[in-house]
């Protein structure tokens, strides 16, 4: 939800327009000015000789250009009724081989230096690893008014057939889509799972966009969406371990022992300490860096047991109590610096791997392009359809749900970078991946209205009010 400054309330609707309009111009030229100022002061440097600057100033500059064209580009999407995150990938994509280092090599090269992208590098796995846990912290929360054999129903369809879909594909284009790893099976079941995603975060955005977020379909796609990811975050947990050359048995149990120590004793822990800052004010203000170092703490422990640290972060945030005062306070903080500064500069290295150009002229690569595109819209569509209605549900609410569960958004994102990192996949599978979640999360609110939105919607902002 965007927050406008407060105006007097006597300001005319028309000088109301006018402010509007003329304030992000003057912001918009102010920072021209200044990135003139800032280049003309580096050829200064370089015709003088001293056009080695302390890594500092590059870092900086880096990342306030990843921000401004980040939320700029989010902006303009939500003129386009399409979420914000959308906006912000496309950004990070842009300011990589995609567009801007390959139309102005020098530029790319000035601006992202090898100590300015190991910095970026840094603060984006920062970023990462915080939204991982407010992630965790968003599964489960608030109560589902459906029944859970439905959920466990469509989850099953809305998984396995994509699942399937994307262990076949991993199979057909295994020379082009395949990374450096030497374990063929965990590269198979990881990109059946990245097929199998649908962005919990980004469809809440959708449903409280569309007035679905209270509806009946709407609280059983979220619901969906969660125990979905929950699932997929488990298997993705064991074909990481495969991937580290750990064998299955080792992974599991190393996990499972993690898992029990964390729901046995941190969990009880926790909920103690957030009771007793919610009946003392004056210990709120430790509650957030206790639990930030947490998340932290299990990031760096899953690790170190060869592991993505993102892992123990929604690990770590699955167990922290919900739908208490003093937490949503919390996490609404940490959400504004995560969501602003630190998870763009995550899509900005995405964005500064993943070359469209990989795909080029090649009409293997295109058709194989197409083929993950429409095996990863139809199983879904298949899958969570055809499991709806085995639920009962009315045709055109399962044909919602479809389109629902069809948006892929962050998280697909988030599990195609750790493929990457874990060498499951090449730079072409990974490219392959980020324009399936674009396209997916774009096409989820067009489809909505090409169905036609919930009867119940007009009843659920009746009762909200």
């Amino acid at each position: 939800m965007s927050v406008e400054p407060d105006l007097p309330t006597s300001t005319p609707p028309g000088r109301l327009k006018t402010i509007r309009h003329i304030v992000p111009l003057r912001l918009v030229g102010g920072l021209v000015v200044v990135a003139a100022a800032v280049a003309a002061f580096q050829l200064d440097l370089l015709a003088s000789g001293m056009g080695r600057l302390d890594p500092v100033a590059p870092f900086l500059l880096a990342v306030a250009l990843v921000v401004f064209v980040s939320h700029l580009l989010g902006t303009v999407m939500e003129r386009f009724h399409q979420p914000r995150v959308l906006g912000e990938i496309l950004g990070g994509l842009l300011l990589g081989p995609s567009a801007l280092t390959t139309l102005w090599p020098e530029a790319g090269t000035w601006l992202f230096t090898a100590p300015v992208m190991s910095a970026l590098g840094m603060v984006s796995q920062l970023g990462l690893v915080t939204f991982m846990f407010l992630l965790g912290c968003e599964l489960g929360r608030g109560g589902v008014r459906t029944s859970r054999g439905v959920v466990a129903l469509v989850s099953v369809g809305a998984i396995g057939l994509p699942f399937l879909g994307g262990a076949g594909l991993a199979l057909f284009g295994q020379g082009a889509l395949a990374g450096d790893s030497s374990n063929h099976t965990a590269y198979v079941v990881f990109f059946g799972l990245a097929l199998s995603i649908t962005a919990l975060p980004v469809l809440a955005r959708v449903l409280l966009d569309l007035r679905m977020e209270s509806t009946r379909i709407g609280t059983l796609a979220l619901a969906c969406a969660a125990s979905g990811d929950g699932l997929i975050w488990m298997a993705l947990t064991v074909v990481l371990g495969l991937s580290g050359g750990t064998s299955i048995l080792t992974t599991v149990g190393v996990g499972v022992a993690l898992a029990l120590i964390t729901m046995l004793w941190v969990r009880p822990a926790l909920t103690a300490m957030i009771r007793r800052a919610e009946s003392r004010g004056s210990a709120r203000q430790f509650l957030l860096p206790v639990l930030l170092a947490g998340a932290l703490g299990y990031a760096a422990i899953t690790h170190m047991m060869g592991l993505h640290p993102a892992i123990g972060a929604f690990l770590f945030g699955v167990v922290v109590p919900r739908d208490v005062p003093v937490m949503e306070h919390l996490k609404l903080q940490l959400q504004g610096f995560v969501i602003t500064v630190l998870l763009p500069l995550f899509f900005a290295g995405i964005g500064l791997t993943t070359s469209v150009g990989l795909i080029g002229g090649s009409v293997a690569h295109w058709g194989l392009f197409v083929a993950v595109l429409l095996t990863a819209i139809a199983t879904k569509f298949a899958g969570a359809v055809g499991f709806a209605r085995l639920a009962s549900l009315p045709q055109r609410d399962a044909w919602r749900l479809g389109a629902l569960m069809n948006c892929r958004g962050v998280t697909e994102l988030v599990v195609a970078a750790i493929g990457y990192q874990h060498h499951l996949i090449s730079a072409l599978g990974l490219t392959m991946l980020v324009l399936v979640a674009l396209i997916t999360t774009a096409a989820t609110r067009p489809l909505i209205h090409l169905i036609g939105l919930p009867a119940d919607v007009g009843t659920a902002d009746a009762t909200a009010t």
